[in-house]
């Protein structure tokens, strides 16, 4: 996960937070620690995925299907080739006299 990304976010929740009075600017930086850790533990669960390996395994894919359409062609050919072969084979053969 891109840390820049939870720490900002992290950042604007403690920002979010009104004024309660007190010594504020420890407090949010206590919440923001807070809001950091917390959203990094939630994140790491979700066991997201960057962007460029979805990227990958979306190219992993199309590959794959294009092979698999391309088998697909060549069975339907194969088993064209073994019925017409099949029939050939019992065709009545004409006997001379």
């Amino acid at each position: 996960m891109d840390t820049n990304f939870v720490s900002e976010l992290a950042r604007k929740l403690a920002r979010a937070v009104p004024d309660v009075g007190g010594d504020l600017d420890t407090m949010r930086g206590d919440l923001e620690k807070n809001f950091q850790s917390l959203l990094s533990g939630a994140f790491d669960r979700m066991e997201l995925v960057t962007r460029e390996e979805f990227d990958v395994q979306r190219r992993v894919l199309e590959r794959t299907r294009e092979k698999l359409t391309r088998l697909e062609v060549q069975i339907t050919a194969l088993e064209q080739q073994s019925v017409a072969d099949s029939l050939s084979k019992n065709k009545p053969k004409n006997k001379r006299d």
